[in-house]
């Protein structure tokens, strides 16, 4: 199942899907590296059976969302969360309109100001992850992206000014459990692949 081949949009809205099936798929095909990873793909099947409109943050306290691992030449890229305070990788919202694989790169450019891409093989979903952030529950599916250059973050007005490279040792050293995970499965996934 090809991440990019969806969309949250109005249509599955108008069909009155439960959860869209391609979503579903995707998710259902993901192969979980750990016990928080299998955890979190339960949650999600169980939460996508009964969400009418899953991207929709105002549908419903329990919504998906989208991040990345940004690899590059000189590591990782993480920010500073401003109201959390921890190091995490850029991601948020799916808007109307876009898939999941579309809004982690939308994301990563907000966050950071680099022009991240998916590997030449397509989006690759490297992680799941269900956690609460603040009054809700996200539903968190995450991307590897590739930076081409080695240029420094600069993220746009209104993001954390906190965004910077790290090497990936680092970054595991900094992380919590989640995103542990999250840059375990990418560096897998640039040793199975490859850099793009």
């Amino acid at each position: 199942m090809r991440p990019e081949s969806f969309h949250a949009d109005a249509a599955w809205e108008a069909a009155g899907s439960p959860a869209p099936a391609r979503l579903r798929a995707l998710v259902d095909a993901h192969d979980p590296s750990d016990a928080r990873e299998r955890s979190s793909k339960e949650r999600f099947l169980v939460e996508l059976d009964r969400l009418v409109r899953p991207f929709d943050r105002d549908a419903d306290p329990v919504h998906v969302t989208a991040s990345a691992v940004v690899a590059g030449m000189r590591g990782t890229v993480l920010h500073r969360h401003r109201r959390l305070g921890r190091w995490l990788q850029p991601g948020g919202h799916v808007d109307l309109g876009e898939s999941p694989a579309e809004a982690a790169v939308r994301e990563a450019r907000e966050e950071t100001g680099l022009e991240a891409s998916h590997p030449v093989a397509g989006p690759s979903l490297v992680r799941l992850d269900v956690h609460a952030a603040a009054t809700h529950v996200h539903l968190d599916l995450c991307f590897l992206l590739h930076v081409a250059g080695d240029g420094d973050p600069v993220p746009a007005p209104g993001e954390s000014p906190e965004v910077r490279w790290f090497s990936w040792e680092h970054a595991e050293d900094l992380a919590d459990e989640a995103l542990r995970g999250a840059l375990r499965a990418a560096r897998a996934e640039l040793v199975r692949t490859g850099p793009s």
